[in-house]
């Protein structure tokens, strides 16, 4: 294929990934002066696609709203890329309620590919293996998804319909912080307006939702994805467990993450290394304490459990266990 030919369709390939590029980005990306773009621009009207010019000093090019795209065209890389995503999040859970729709989407890529190339991926897809076993989840409702994510992109407030894990049914107005995939289930975290606290809810649970007039100002301090692994850590749950284990936060982390537990890190005095081992405390709410005692056996750091006492008596069964094992001959 002819260089200015195919840098014509890579033009037509930037454009349809959406929004305005300026000149001197497209330039820069196909590696031709200005004039050289406008020129490509032109070839692509007279090929009846609608390039529109925008003026300004933000101006560029970008594709008429509502254009359909022309098939298409995946390189080897693109296709592979695009395939191992659908299976890669069917197994992860992060898919919508229309279960139909991973499979027919992968079908869709394989019938336009060459035979050549569908045979060696698929080749691939089923030599592949995992260690873990495909998880089990409830899926979100799409136009929920997206009427979130419309909502957490234009700061507007949604109308949610939400049922919670005891089955209680509410409606709620939610500020929208933002969308977090979370261990195979998505979550969506905001403010509720009617209580006017930061609250986590799970996208499968919400049976509706609705764009409401206004807006509201996005939050300052930590983001999205933190905020989520924080309301996990600080649920209200049966036991609350205070513990000071003397290790590094690294070493901490790796047994408890912030999804679990809450690690009070105090300020390191000046030219300390903060990878030095150190006593830290860290805070957590459970409903069961049974799972903890293999936790901290498999920190092998010294730890001091100051809550609850029913935790000193599980760990110190779970080291009169060992114990006896290891004496076995």
């Amino acid at each position: 294929m002819p260089r200015p030919t195919a840098r014509v369709l890579t033009l037509l390939e930037l454009l349809q990934s959406g929004g305005t590029r300026t000149v001197a980005e497209l330039a820069g990306r196909l590696g031709v002066e200005g004039r050289t773009v406008r020129r490509y621009v032109d070839q692509l009207i007279d090929l009846d696609v609608p390039v529109e010019s925008v003026r300004g000093r933000y101006g560029g090019y970008r594709l008429a709203p509502g254009y359909r795209l022309p098939p298409l065209m995946l390189s080897n890389d693109e296709a592979l890329a695009v395939l191992l995503g659908l299976v890669a999040g069917r197994r992860a859970g992060l898919t919508t309620t229309q279960h139909t729709a991973n499979e027919t989407a992968s079908a869709k890529i394989r019938r336009v590919l060459p035979k050549h190339l569908a045979r060696r991926l698929d080749t691939l897809l089923e030599s592949l293996a995992f260690t873990d076993q495909p998880g089990e989840f409830d899926t979100p409702d799409a136009e929920v998804l997206l009427t979130l994510a419309d909502a957490v992109r234009h700061r507007r407030p949604v109308s949610i319909r939400y049922r919670d894990r005891d089955g209680r049914r509410s409606e709620r107005t939610l500020h929208a912080y933002g969308i977090v995939a979370h261990e195979g289930r998505w979550y969506v975290t905001g403010k509720d307006a009617r209580i006017g606290e930061d609250r986590t809810f799970r996208l499968e649970r919400i049976a509706d939702a609705r764009t409401l007039p206004g807006s509201f100002e996005a939050p300052v301090g930590p983001g999205p994805a933190q905020r989520v692994l924080s309301g996990f850590a600080t649920a209200g749950y049966r036991h609350e467990v205070t513990l000071r284990i003397h290790g590094t936060v690294g070493q901490i982390r790796a047994h408890l993450p912030a999804s679990v537990a809450s690690l009070e890190e105090h300020e390191s005095p000046a030219g300390e290394n903060r990878a030095t081992e150190r006593w830290l405390r860290v805070e957590l709410r459970a409903e069961r304490l049974d799972w903890l005692p293999p936790v901290l056996a498999s920190l092998d750091r010294p730890f001091v459990i100051e809550r609850p006492a029913e935790l000193r008596d599980l760990v110190t069964a779970l080291a009169d266990r060992l114990t006896s094992y290891a004496r076995q001959a």
